[in-house]
């Protein structure tokens, strides 16, 4: 019998009130521990369900909320409340008394003019167990885990007022380790997973771990709740799931001159970007892959760091992502997929500026540019002396030679580059050297001495 499966001592106070909404109607005696109350959907019709660890030598006792109210019962089955049999009770005053409770059962008690609906399930016919634990590697896969249990936790069912079978959960935990991504850490950190089953046959199922865990199968509630919960633990299992957490961060240019190019990676080339991954345990082989292609049908690139950064330097768009995979390789991993686009070239020559007149507003020579992977500058006064020599289309020109601010009058560039779209820039003109009279309300000036002028002999 169960009742030699609860372990407890006799509690001297035998009847149990089960809650405050029923303090005044149902309650029992001759249980070593309190049954367990659930509260049921509405739409069953019933107030409550009764979990009571056995049945024999148990009775039920109704109390009437008023006196002089004559209190009957009935009995029902899966048919449901339409089939319910009238059942043999006593009354003694407020109380009415039950002697043969049968579990796995409704009742419906009336007192007076109203009716109480119930379900008692004796738990001893549904009784839980299991023995061992272990991990069906060949059921197994690199999304799910599959666990043989030596044991049962048959489904307990009871029915509606109209006889539709509902569950009653047992609340099972599975509990495990895995591991969650930590943002703050930037890595995977170990986190414990508990999943609640309702019953379980002979397999039951969770989300595959990503490190070594062993499983532990626990309950269910109402052995918990009277002080009898059992507990189970597999071995040790190595993971196979594998999973990846990327991201890209583009290296930034506090550039003036450059010309913006719409696009969320890349833009303006040369561009420098580095891609990080975070792996898990299983994740054995892991390799970045740049394609030009969104379906990497044509990888261009291979990096096996987890971390690497790249200069993009040619026009177009490129397809990057990690790949990584466990031991054997049954386990793969794709990361999110970056897509880098690089704008076509263009320079753009200003023909004047005004150095050394109002700070900050066109007081250096700068070309307008995108996507410039090479550049040279020169730059020459009427004497072909040269003036400056720019090396990156980001550097202008101040105005100055050895350090003195130049003459106003015509100076002359020559511009050699290349696009990263592969154009060959050839480009020369004129430079306008504009000085700006302060006290003449900004009209232009123009000195007439040229200080470089090579002095002429004669």
């Amino acid at each position: 019998m169960f009742r030699h499966f609860i372990s407890f001592a006799t509690i001297a106070a035998a009847s149990f009130i089960i809650n405050e909404s029923a303090a005044q109607q149902l309650s029992f005696q001759g249980l070593q521990v309190a049954p367990v109350s659930v509260v049921p959907p509405a739409t069953t019709g019933l107030n409550e369900v009764f979990v009571l660890p056995y049945t024999e030598g148990a009775t039920a006792i109704f109390t009437a909320a008023e006196p002089g109210q004559t209190i009957s019962w009935q009995r029902f089955s899966s048919l449901g409340g339409g089939y319910a049999e009238p059942v043999a009770s006593t009354q003694n005053g407020l109380e009415s008394t039950l002697q043969k409770l049968e579990g796995d059962m409704g009742y419906i008690i009336t007192a007076g003019s109203k009716s109480y609906y119930y379900w008692v399930t004796d738990y001893s016919n549904h009784r839980l167990w299991f023995a061992d634990l272990n991990l069906n590697a060949a059921e197994s896969d690199c999304s799910t885990s599959w666990l043989e249990v030596d044991g049962q936790a048959p489904r307990i069912t009871y029915y509606s007022i109209t006889g539709v079978p509902q569950t009653l959960s047992r609340e099972l935990q599975l509990t495990y380790t895995t591991l969650a991504y930590d943002e703050a850490a930037t890595n995977y950190m170990p986190s414990q997973q508990t999943i609640t089953l309702e019953s379980f046959d002979v397999m039951i199922h969770c989300q595959a771990p990503l490190c070594q865990t062993d499983y532990t199968l626990s309950g269910d509630r109402f052995l918990r709740a009277w002080g009898e919960e059992q507990t189970i633990t597999s071995p040790v299992y190595d993971p196979v799931a594998v999973e990846a957490r990327t991201s890209a961060t583009q290296t930034a240019r506090d550039v003036d001159n450059e010309q913006k190019v719409e696009a969320t990676l890349g833009g303006s080339g040369p561009c420098e970007i580095t891609f990080s991954s975070a792996v898990t345990d299983a994740a054995i082989f892991h390799q970045w892959e740049i394609a030009s292609d969104p379906d990497f049908n044509m990888v261009t690139l291979r990096f096996n760091e987890l971390e690497f950064s790249h200069t993009f330097r040619q026009q177009g768009t490129s397809y990057i992502r990690l790949v990584c995979a466990n031991e054997t390789g049954d386990c793969e991993f794709f990361g999110e997929t970056y897509t880098v686009f690089i704008g076509e070239s263009d320079i753009k020559c200003p023909n004047a500026f005004s150095p050394g007149s109002s700070e900050g507003v066109n007081d250096e020579w700068k070309v307008s540019y995108k996507s410039i992977i090479s550049f040279e500058c020169h730059i020459f006064n009427r004497w072909g002396q040269q003036m400056a020599h720019l090396t990156d289309p980001s550097q202008g020109w101040d105005g100055k030679s050895n350090g003195k601010t130049v003459p106003a009058g015509v100076y002359f560039y020559v511009i050699r580059a290349e696009g990263a779209d592969g154009k060959q820039y050839k480009l020369s003109g004129d430079i306008n050297v504009v000085k700006l009279n302060k006290q003449s309300k900004g009209h232009n000036t123009t000195q007439q001495t040229d200080n470089n002028a090579p002095t002429q002999r004669l």
